[in-house]
């Protein structure tokens, strides 16, 4: 899936756009809408192309959770920017100093577009994760060049057809290939770049981005960690995390990565997570249509190898597999819902970040004993606490950082367009999502508009009393 014309024809698209840019100057309000509308009628057009596609690159992919994340998310985020642009691209006033303000002096941010925004998206939501971030690219006034990811060949095709269809190469430019082209996309002078995927990768994009200075938005990932606090509801809980750990079969950077679970409730714990993949996926889960294979051979042996080094090293490993379905010889890559109980931190499944269908679960004495643990760690992109005791869940809010929270659920912090959506230190930098999606791909910038009168003439040489006077004011504690 070589890109014609290799790593020079990704410098003339990006020069094309630019000029483009700076010779069209600031896109009106009418123009970020069209840019939106297009996209909104490109995924209600062609939904179930795209959903098919994600199907065949997945193995399987359940057809009705892509509908729901990949498609009605994407439109969800871009018609939540088209109502509030107008409003969003409003100068904010700020207040200048005194007394300046009361002769008429004024301070505001104007949010004016970057330019160009180089866009990597990910495999494990192909569609979301480039459609998704586009709602504040293109409500901030930008122009993108995107670059998607090879694993999911079909979409990825796909994308770039309906893309060229839609936009002008100067509005939109798909490049799809390897990672010979990714290294050399991240190598691009953008206004901005956003990669979402892997943290490993992340420092290559950082190294290449620095070369010409580009800022950079990193959605990563890592392990996020759910707290089951004393006054939790099992089943509920289990219900909720268990539906986090098998949507898209884990693959989501903001999965629940282990779960903390109080010492004396670990058994109804799994006793409830047990019922409830069976409630959820009663028909099985190797032909079933609602369960989503692992992405590709390279990924299923890798999560296998984790329960093997875990049985290996002793743990107690529970396949939640409802009909005890082989799964050893099948078309696609499917991994039952699995339970591992106690790891140990020698074991690999409780060092990388899973992205499957794989949940540790550690038993503890205390809440203070998962804080401890969490804050040994890196900060992860997610985090979930279940219960109804306040103070506990002030006590996990106040000392943890992650890069958001769900409070008595998983993931659905992600799912709030007017909630910003990024993570902290190895879990990314920057956010985006609503309005701070439009600020991430906006460039603030400060404008100050002066009096008339001449009020600053003190502060010029030759210095006098006068001005030795204004500044001994300004010294005083």
């Amino acid at each position: 899936m070589a890109l014609e014309g290799g790593a020079g024809e990704l410098g003339t698209i990006l020069a094309k756009q630019k000029a483009a840019h700076l010779r069209d100057g600031i896109p009106s309000v009418e123009k970020r809408i069209d840019w939106l509308d297009r996209s909104i009628d490109l995924l209600a057009t062609h939904g179930d192309a795209l959903n098919e596609a994600m199907r065949e690159d997945f193995g399987h992919r359940s057809k009705d959770q892509s509908n729901f994340t990949d498609i009605a998310g994407s439109i969800g985020a871009l018609k939540h920017a088209k109502k509030h642009v107008k409003k969003w691209m409003k100068p904010e006033k700020r207040s200048t100093d005194f007394p300046l303000g009361l002769f008429g002096a004024k301070a505001r941010i104007h949010y004016q577009p970057k330019g160009v925004i180089g866009v990597i998206s990910p495999w494990n939501f192909p569609v979301n994760l480039t459609f998704t971030p586009l709602a504040g690219v293109f409500a901030a006034g930008n122009r993108t060049m995107i670059k998607p990811s090879e694993f999911t060949e079909q979409t990825s095709e796909l994308m770039k057809k309906l893309f060229a269809e839609y936009y002008s190469e100067e509005e939109v430019a798909v490049v799809t290939g390897g990672p010979d082209v990714g290294a050399a996309f991240s190598k691009l002078a953008f206004d901005h770049l956003l990669f979402t995927g892997a943290t490993s990768i992340a420092y290559h994009v950082m190294r290449a981005a620095a070369d010409n200075l580009v800022p950079l938005t990193l959605e990563l990932g890592g392990k996020s960690p759910v707290i089951l606090g004393e006054s939790a509801d099992l089943e509920k809980a289990a219900n909720r995390i268990m539906a986090g750990k098998t949507l898209n079969a884990g693959q989501i950077c903001l999965a629940p990565d282990y779960a903390f679970v109080p010492r004396d409730k670990t058994k109804d714990f799994i006793q409830a997570a047990t019922k409830s993949v069976e409630t959820m996926f009663p028909s099985g889960v190797k032909d079933n249509d609602d369960y989503t294979s692992v992405i590709n051979q390279r990924h299923f042996e890798r999560l296998n190898g984790y329960l093997d080094d875990a049985r290996a090293k002793g743990a107690e490993v529970i396949d939640l597999n409802p009909k005890d379905e082989d799964l050893s010889q099948q078309p696609h890559h499917k991994i039952a819902p699995t339970i591992i109980v106690d790891p140990t931190d020698d074991m690999k499944v409780m060092q990388d970040e899973i992205f499957g269908p794989i949940l540790p679960i550690k038993s503890y004495g205390s809440t203070q004993e998962a804080v401890d643990y969490i804050n040994a760690h890196p900060r992860p992109l997610g985090l979930y606490y279940f219960g109804q005791d306040a103070d506990e869940r002030e006590h996990v809010l106040n000392n943890t950082t992650s890069g958001g929270v769900t409070v008595n659920d998983v993931i659905f912090h992600v799912a709030q367009e007017d909630l910003p959506f990024g993570g902290v230190g190895p879990s990314g930098m920057g956010s985006y999502h609503g309005v701070d999606g439009f600020r991430e791909f906006s460039h603030r910038k400060s404008v100050y508009t002066q009096v008339g009168a001449d009020l600053m003439a003190v502060a010029r040489p030759p210095y006098g009393e006068k001005y030795r006077k204004l500044v001994s004011g300004r010294l005083k504690k």
